[in-house]
């Protein structure tokens, strides 16, 4: 099991990837150097092995300030959730003194201590936000207890996250019918295990600790088997009066993680659709931030077709965020219409100026106006909106983690990524630069570009590669690859209103900028975080420097990392997110007010 405290794991095994280790002292000194050089971090987990709990890490509350891991083993939980949120201390513990001595690179602090001798040694004034118990508490002798005086520790929105083997799996059954029940080495019938829990008894063990039921989510993985089995024992399940459905249902889990709150908090829904998925948008603004949403136990979230989402109701209130609509004249009308009817608090969520498509220019547009509120990515958007809509919050675009790190493996050359949309007005008077630069470089500057053909083809040089239009996962992977992000916007109002996502995601893969002052001086700190470019001449200088000295390179990016790491992740949004979305809907009557006297044809 995973805690090796009290025995070996058998989560799914997940590949490490090999930046996932990371320095847990930089971080007890108030540094995000977020890394360890590939070859201690492959030595480090080639010496203990890791897993990697996904369903745990993925409720984890993305917004704690304070972790606690039990039976943190080799720290990778907590590790791969402080990519995902850089500000959280997480604090481990564990029996296992090699195991922490990985786990003391990862985490924010461990102490070699068994859970059950006394309380963790950890300053957490403020009481922990998230306590995990991942394949722990079967190896207690008194786990109720260990729950009990735990909850005192939560602080007061603070979250229980546990993971149990289920007895009641098939394979243990079967096993006490044909005599072949014997402990193992791990696994369900791990030698090492003195509780055992069903779902129901799980249940029960965290009512009468006087916590708040969240959620529970089974782990599956061979349903089928469990199905086969069932169909074996037909006749007994028959002749116990236990219908085949429901037998499944609870043999078929291995394990069940359970969420609980200390406090009670009033859930809601969001619900939000999501455009055709092209390039990174639909990541960036609908997928990630729900993910992140998600890890708030007091919010359900669904993506998909508006016709898809159940109604509101008293005890669930829901929320339907639009993504980029497109909604004119009676068509659009009767997508509102649906949606109010529905019990539905509508908001919009745009990232444009609504200038960029004639389409968008209709004065039938409903877009804004029909909608409660609306959410977008810079002020100056929301400035722009706010004519058709006054109830606007603005939540920058931010990354969803710190992604590994696969550049300056070389001296001898870097490579530009260019990848961009729509783009050609803004490089084609820097072209000759480049290609003036890549005739002088050689094969010290190579050119990684992504869907833009025009632009590949425009560059004069032998040392490219082009990718055609691909899913953000792919994006992310060449732009890591690389070590100089190219980024050139024109001073346009349209350009204006964009937002600084490209160079978010150039820092937090450490890839160093190299961008227009529109949009990104807001952002990059000249000569620090990245380097500016005003005019050809400029860029001439910059782009050379660059690639002469990639050390200077490596710097600005490690520096953009620390920034973003500090700054712009979506862990940092969850809060405010969370308490606009409530304030909606405690506002809800007054706001369909003004929605009805916008748009009077949607008045009942």
């Amino acid at each position: 099991m995973r805690g090796s405290t009290q025995g070996r794991r058998n989560d799914v095994a997940i590949p490490l990837r090999r930046e996932i280790a990371y320095r847990g002292a930089c971080a007890r000194e108030g540094r995000c150097d977020l890394g360890l050089t590939q070859e201690a971090a492959e030595t480090a987990v080639s010496r203990y092995p890791d897993n990697l709990n996904p369903d745990l890490l993925d409720r984890i509350p993305l917004d704690a300030d304070t972790v606690l891991d039990v039976g943190c083993h080799t720290g990778l939980l907590g590790g791969v959730y402080r990519l995902r949120n850089p500000r959280a201390r997480v604090f481990g513990i564990d029996t296992d003194a090699s195991a922490l001595a990985l786990a003391a690179t990862r985490l924010t602090e461990v102490a070699l201590l068994d859970v059950e001798a006394g309380p963790p040694p950890f300053a957490a004034p403020d009481g922990y936000d998230c306590i995990i118990y991942g394949d722990v508490l079967e190896h207690l002798r008194d786990p109720w207890r260990v729950l009990r005086e735990h909850v005192a520790l939560l602080s007061p929105r603070g979250v229980v996250l546990i993971c149990v083997p289920n007895v009641s799996h098939w394979s243990v059954t079967r096993r006490l019918i044909d005599g072949s029940f014997a402990y193992e080495e791990q696994g369900l019938l791990d030698r090492t295990h003195l509780r055992w829990f069903t779902f129901e008894s799980m249940q029960r063990a965290l009512t009468e600790t006087g916590l708040a039921l969240c959620d529970v989510r089974p782990r599956i993985f061979d349903r089928e088997a469990a199905e086969r089995f069932a169909d074996v024992m037909a006749p007994a399940l028959a002749a116990c009066g236990v219908d085949r459905e429901s037998y499944i249902s609870r043999a078929a889990p291995m394990q069940y993680v359970w969420r609980a709150r200390r406090t009670p908090a009033r859930t809601f829904a969001v619900r939000g659709t999501m455009l055709k998925p092209y390039g990174g948008v639909s990541d960036i603004r609908v997928l990630n931030p729900m993910r992140a949403l998600h890890t708030d136990p007091s919010v359900a979230v669904q993506v998909g077709e508006v016709g898809e989402f159940p109604p509101a109701t008293d005890q669930l209130p829901a929320i339907c965020v639009l993504h980029r609509p497109l909604l004119v004249g009676e068509p659009g009308l009767a997508v509102f219409r649906y949606l109010l009817q529905r019990g539905y608090l509508i908001v919009t969520e745009f990232d444009d100026r609504p200038d960029f498509l004639p389409e968008l220019l209709d004065e039938r547009l409903l877009n804004f106006r029909a909608a409660h509120a609306v959410q977008t990515t810079t002020a100056e958007l929301a400035a722009t909106l706010s004519s058709q809509n006054p109830e606007i919050a603005v939540f920058p675009n931010g990354v969803s983690q710190l992604w590994p790190l696969s550049n300056f493996q070389s001296e001898d050359h870097v490579t530009l990524f260019f990848g961009a949309i729509n783009r050609r007005l803004d490089w084609e008077q820097f072209m000759p630069v480049l290609n003036a630069v890549a005739e002088t470089m050689g094969d010290r500057l190579r050119f990684s570009v992504l869907h833009d053909r025009e632009f590949f083809d425009a560059l004069q040089t032998l040392h490219k590669s082009f990718a055609p239009t691909s899913d953000y996962q792919t994006y992310l992977t060449l732009l890591g690859q690389a070590e100089i992000s190219f980024m050139p916007l024109r001073d346009t109002p349209f350009n204006r209103a964009k937002s600084d996502l490209k160079f978010i995601e150039a820092g937090a893969a450490r890839v160093a900028a190299l961008a227009s002052p529109t949009v990104y001086e807001g952002s990059i700190r000249d000569g620090e975080t990245g380097l500016l470019f005003r005019s050809p001449e400029e860029l001439h200088e910059r782009l050379t420097r660059l690639v002469m000295a990639p050390a200077y390179a490596r710097g600005l990016a490690e520096t953009a990392r620390v920034w973003v790491a500090e700054s712009r992740m979506d862990a940092y949004q969850v809060r405010d997110r969370v308490r606009w979305y409530r304030s909606l809907l405690d506002r809800r009557d007054e706001l369909t007010r003004a929605l009805f006297e916008r748009v009077p044809e949607l008045a009942p």
